[in-house]
């Protein structure tokens, strides 16, 4: 194992930690305004530990692509690693569009976003990298 598999196995405990946080936040139904920053907050940093996670797997595969999020995300999808690329592009969107929410007229309609559409494109990412490890796992027996 070299330095870019323990690279991109060490950002995963990050994202790891991040999605099963946002996970649990999920589960509270009707949302005060706090608890809907909380969703928010998780989200946000889920989302960042996960392209980065992704990023540092496709470097450890000696891939040569844009270090952007874009990038990144485009790069495993043409390599044929995920099929979900243009759902984390828009959840990337939302994410800026959030950043510059001040009013918060955007906010509850992004909730609904983020509960239906994101968290399952995060789920799916999620179980994208735990089938890396188990797979690294097996190579090693």
């Amino acid at each position: 194992m070299d330095n870019n598999d323990i690279r991109w196995l060490q950002r995963f405990s990050n994202f790891e930690k991040a999605f099963l946080r946002f996970k649990e936040c999920l589960q509270v139904e009707d949302p005060n305004e706090l608890e809907r920053n909380g969703i928010v907050q998780r989200f946000e940093f889920t989302l960042e530990a996960g392209w980065k996670t992704l990023k540092d797997y496709l470097q450890a595969e000696g891939l040569d692509f844009p270090l952007t999020p874009k990038g990144t995300l485009r790069q495993a999808q043409q390599s044929g690693l995920i099929t979900y690329a243009q759902d984390l592009i828009d959840a990337l969107e939302i994410r800026n569009e959030l950043a510059h929410d001040y009013d918060g007229d955007k906010f509850e309609k992004s909730e609904i976003l983020i509960r239906e559409k994101i968290y399952p494109v995060l789920t799916e990412h999620y179980s994208f990298f735990r089938n890396q490890i188990n797979k690294n796992q097996l190579n090693l027996l």
